[in-house]
């Protein structure tokens, strides 16, 4: 297959807006893949700020980070992504350079514990306040699950009106496959 699947498109994504030394955000820690992914692209004199409201999701990613060696220049946040203007140093307002959200629900984890379209709106219109121009805002869409559904209408409507003067949104998803695959929405903020 030639085209990227979702999850390697995301990442490329982030590897064009992140260099040595910028600050990142995870909004959805997870199995910490991703705050792995960006760290290795911080580098030790980046950070990553890196949040999730499951204490198992913090002691995984620990323990990921710990065996890359990656940890020095990591905070993980035991907290929801709303909550990331109160933890984001004032110093780092206005050089994030990438984040991603992986919305839905801990892979392996209890599949009732959802991420929900008002926190996640919320946290993307604190983070754009912070981003560096030409910053990226990935959303990885997932929408199979029981609420799924509703997130994804209301992101959707939230990014489809969208004041076009501030930033250029972008969809990326596969459409002809079954069983609802999950779908990119990246936000660049413009310079």
């Amino acid at each position: 297959m030639k085209l990227d699947r979702i999850l390697p498109f995301a990442r490329i994504l982030l590897e064009k807006a992140v260099q040595p030394g910028d600050i990142t955000i995870d909004g959805t820690m997870g199995n910490g893949f991703d705050t792995v992914f960006l760290a290795g692209l911080t580098g030790e004199n980046g950070h990553v700020y890196s949040f999730d409201i499951q204490k198992e999701a913090l002691q995984i990613t620990a323990a990921k980070l710990m065996a890359e060696n990656l940890q020095g220049h990591c905070t993980l946040i035991h907290d929801g992504h709303e909550q990331l203007s109160k933890y984001i140093r004032k110093e780092h307002s206005g050089k994030i350079t990438g984040a991603i959200f992986n919305l839905g629900y801990l892979p392996g984890g209890d599949k009732s514990i959802i991420t929900q379209a008002d926190t996640t709106i919320s946290a993307i219109e604190q983070l754009f306040e912070m981003l560096a121009p030409e910053g990226i805002i990935i959303l990885v869409i997932y929408h199979g699950h029981p609420g799924g559904a509703t997130e994804r209408d209301a992101l959707m409507d939230y990014v489809q009106n969208f004041p076009q003067q501030k930033a250029h949104i972008l969809k990326y998803g596969f459409i002809n496959q079954a069983n609802t695959p999950p779908f990119i929405v990246a936000i660049e903020k413009r310079a």
